[in-house]
C-alpha cells in the first residue's frame, strides 16, 4: 500500500484515460497527433472575469510523468490492457508540445487556456491532472481576486486552512489565493513549499488558558513584542478586550518605543465594534494599531463592512475562499480540437450538442488579446485559426457578445497572443516566474480591464470572438453534423 508522499501523480488519471490508451495503441493510433484545447463555459459568481492559476504544478506533472513496476503491476492485474501497451507504458514520457496562458491572466470563457499538442495516447493521459490543477488553482485565485478587490486596498490574508477540501485544497489553494491578490497566508507548509508569506498570532485558547484577559495579552506582548496582535473577543470586546489590550500595549510596549501592534475580532457586530474600538485606541495613543477582522467574510460581507464606516486595516478570510464558496466548481473541459497527418495537415474537429453551451471550437488556435493604445484597456479577446495573422494597422470587427446582430469595429489598438510556448517536443522551455512576480503580474493585468468588467453585479460581457475564417470552419462542420 503506498502512502500519500510516494504517490506517483502520472496514475492521477481517470481509468478511461487509460482503456482509450490501450484502445489506441491497439487501433494502431498511439502515434496520431492530436490537439486538446482546456476552456471553460461560465465564470464562477457570475463575474466579468477569472484568474488563471495552476500551470505551474501542471509543469511539475507534465516533467514527472511515468510509470513505475508497481503502477505496471496494477494495471496488470486488471485482466484489461495487453502486454504491449504495458510495455509502452514502460518508457512513458510526454514528447509533445504545449501552450498555456500565463498564471496571473484574466482569462474568459470559451478561449484556449491551455492547448497541448502531443501523440494522441499522452495528450489523452494528462486530460485530468491538467484539469484538476488549472480549475482548482484558477477558482481559488479567482474568489481571492473578487475578495481583494472589496477590500479596496485593505490587507486580505488567507485564513482557510482547516476548512479545505483536503491537503491539497490548503497548500495549493493557499498558493492560489496569493497569486489573487492576498497578502499572506496562515498555512505553514504553503511558505515552505511556495513562498506564501506565513504568520498568524493567537486563538482564544491562549486567552482562555491564563487567569485573566489582561495576563494574557501582556505575556504575549512581553514575548512578541514586535507582532502583538491581540485577540480582544474571547470575553466582551469593548468592555474588557480592547482595555485589556491598550493596558498590555501602554505597559509593555510604550516602554520599548513600540507603536506597532494591533487587534483582532472575530465575532459580532464587527462593522459597530471596529468604529467604537478605533475611538477607544485613538483616544488612547494607539493611532497605529491595526485592526483585523475574521469570521466568515466573503467579497459581499466586506464590501457592506466598509460601506457601514467599519475601521477595519486587515481581513483574515477563511472558508469562503478557500472552498470558494458561493461556487465551489470551475468548470474547465478538455475538449478534442483537431488531428493532424504524417505529412503535417490539421484537420479541424467538433463536438456538436444541443446544449449550444457545449459546441466546442474547432481547430489547432491562437488567442489575441486586444489594448487599446491610448488607454492601455484591454478590450478584446480574438481567437483565430494557428496560422492566421493580425495587423494592427487594421480595423478588426468584432461580434458584440450580449448583441450576436450587432459588429464593433477597433482601431488604434496593440495586440499580443495570450499563450505561451512550455513545451516543445517534451522539453520545458518556459520561464518559470517567482510566485511574487505572478501575484504582480496579476494586479498589473486585472488594472487593464474596464471597472464595467470587474463588477461584482452584473459585469459587462467583455468581447471574446472568432476570427472569419474560424468562425467558418466551425459553421461547416456544423453543417456537416446536421
Amino acid at each position: 500500500m503506498r502512502t500519500e508522499e510516494k504517490l506517483n501523480m502520472t496514475m492521477l488519471c481517470d481509468f478511461y484515460e487509460l482503456t482509450m490508451g490501450n484502445g489506441y495503441f491497439q487501433a494502431g493510433f498511439q502515434d496520431r497527433i492530436t490537439y486538446f484545447d482546456v476552456f471553460f463555459r461560465t465564470v464562477p459568481d457570475n463575474g466579468g472575469f477569472a484568474i488563471c492559476a495552476g500551470l505551474d504544478q501542471l509543469i511539475a506533472y507534465i516533467e514527472d510523468l511515468h510509470f513505475d513496476k508497481d503502477d505496471l503491476a496494477y494495471l496488470r492485474s486488471k485482466n484489461l490492457f495487453s502486454e504491449e501497451f504495458l510495455e509502452y507504458l514502460r518508457n512513458f514520457k510526454f514528447t509533445g508540445d504545449i501552450w498555456a496562458v500565463p498564471e496571473g491572466t484574466p482569462i474568459f470563457p470559451r478561449e484556449p487556456v491551455v492547448t497541448v499538442r502531443a501523440p494522441a495516447i499522452q495528450a489523452q493521459l494528462i486530460e485530468t491532472f491538467t484539469l484538476l490543477s488549472i480549475n482548482h488553482q484558477s477558482l481559488i485565485a479567482t474568489k481571492a481576486n473578487r475578495i481583494v478587490r472589496a477590500a479596496q486596498g485593505r490587507t486580505v490574508l488567507e485564513f482557510g486552512s482547516r476548512r479545505a477540501q483536503g491537503t491539497d485544497g490548503a497548500i495549493s489553494g493557499a498558493r492560489a489565493a496569493y497569486i489573487g491578490g492576498c497578502k499572506g497566508t496562515a498555512c505553514t507548509i504553503s511558505d515552505q513549499l511556495y513562498g506564501v508569506p506565513a504568520g498568524g498570532t493567537m486563538a482564544h485558547s491562549w486567552v482562555q488558558m491564563f487567569d485573566s484577559e489582561y495576563e494574557a495579552f501582556k505575556t504575549y506582548c512581553e514575548i512578541y513584542p514586535t507582532n502583538a496582535t491581540l485577540l480582544v473577543d474571547t470575553y466582551n470586546v469593548l468592555k474588557s478586550g480592547v482595555p485589556n489590550a491598550i493596558r498590555a500595549f501602554n505597559e509593555v510596549l510604550k516602554p520599548r518605543g513600540i507603536t506597532k501592534c494591533g487587534i483582532r475580532l472575530d465575532s459580532g457586530d464587527i462593522a459597530y465594534l471596529t468604529r467604537e474600538a478605533r475611538k477607544m485606541l485613538d483616544d488612547a495613543g494607539w493611532t497605529e494599531c491595526q485592526i483585523s477582522a475574521s469570521n466568515s467574510l466573503d467579497e459581499y460581507i466586506i464590501q457592506d463592512l466598509l460601506l457601514q464606516g467599519a475601521k477595519i486595516d486587515l481581513f483574515g478570510v477563511g472558508e469562503r475562499m478557500i472552498t470558494a464558496r458561493s461556487e465551489p466548481v470551475f468548470g474547465g473541459v478538455y475538449k478534442l480540437a483537431a488531428v493532424e497527418d504524417t505529412s503535417g495537415n490539421i484537420t479541424p474537429k467538433i463536438k456538436v450538442s444541443e446544449n449550444i453551451d457545449k459546441i466546442t471550437n474547432p481547430h489547432f488556435k491562437r488567442v489575441y488579446r486586444l489594448y487599446d493604445k491610448q488607454t492601455g484597456k484591454a478590450e478584446a479577446d480574438y481567437i483565430a485559426v494557428w496560422d492566421e495573422t493580425v495587423d494592427e494597422s487594421q480595423p478588426l470587427e468584432l461580434f458584440d457578445p450580449q448583441a450576436t446582430w450587432k459588429r464593433k469595429t477597433f482601431t488604434n489598438y496593440a495586440i499580443r497572443s495570450l499563450q505561451v510556448p512550455v513545451f516543445q517536443g517534451g522539453k520545458l522551455v518556459y520561464q518559470r516566474p517567482s510566485l511574487q512576480e505572478i501575484q504582480a503580474y496579476c494586479k498589473e493585468q486585472v488594472d487593464t480591464l474596464w471597472d464595467e468588467v470587474k463588477r461584482f453585479e452584473n459585469p459587462h460581457t467583455y468581447y471574446v470572438d472568432l476570427s472569419q475564417k474560424l468562425w467558418d470552419i466551425k459553421q461547416a462542420l456544423l453543417c456537416q453534423n446536421r
